[in-house]
């Protein structure tokens, strides 16, 4: 509720309520208090799908790292006024401070990456992956990319997704569409080596960065 209220309280061009959609121009939705619900959900979701993730050596700092340095590239250009004017991003004067958490985040994901990587001397728990997925849910609110958030943290969404296909089905219907999830565990049961999966996650999110930068163009 007080991150809200921070958030309902600052007003730089655009009210800090108003809902941006990627790719789309002109295409916005000022939710008023509504946005309320827009925050609890982004919160919620990202810090839960990253725990999600956790599930392999290095998928989610991995991930995390990759999604960490795509939030700061566009944490720049937010916070620039000539490129957010250019790529008609809203313009936040403070954004540019968000680049150097984002950073901080990548870095230090980088140095965690180093022993958590296959096999794993160290992890992070669920502390560490709640906490990484909601600074990835605060930093996407903040510089107003709550939806294309879902682009750049794509293999969160797969995870949680596939978690939730899973309980629904076998609610409704009680057969399994998956062998196991989150989704990492099916490949793991269809015998593919962890190290292979981790690396092709990896190259999945990294595309998807870059198809999240991308889209700022496309404007």
């Amino acid at each position: 509720i007080l991150i809200f209220i921070i958030l309902y309280g600052v007003n730089h061009s655009y009210p800090s309520t108003t809902l941006f959609f990627p790719i789309f121009k002109h295409v916005q939705l000022n939710l008023g208090i509504f946005y309320v619900i827009i925050v609890i959900l982004v919160f919620t979701g990202s810090s839960n799908a990253v725990n999600l993730t956790d599930g392999l050596d290095g998928l989610a700092i991995g991930s995390s790292t990759i999604a960490f340095a795509a939030l700061g590239v566009i944490s720049y250009l937010t916070g620039n006024a000539i490129f957010s004017r250019y790529l008609n991003l809203p313009f936040l004067p403070l954004a540019g401070e968000l680049t150097v958490v984002c950073f901080s985040c990548f870095g230090a994901g980088l140095g965690f990456l180093w022993y958590n990587t296959y096999p794993a001397e160290v992890f992070m728990g669920d502390v560490g992956s709640l906490t990484l997925g909601a600074l990835f849910g605060g930093i996407a609110i903040m510089i107003k990319q709550e939806i294309l958030i879902m682009v750049i943290g794509g293999i969160f969404v797969f995870e949680a997704l596939s978690v939730i296909m899973q309980v629904s089905s076998y609610k409704m219907t009680k057969k399994r569409i998956f062998r196991m999830t989150p989704i990492h565990h099916h490949f793991e049961l269809q015998g593919i080596p962890e190290p292979k999966i981790i690396m092709r996650f990896w190259i999945v999110a990294f595309i998807l960065s870059l198809i999240a930068i991308a889209t700022l163009k496309l404007r």
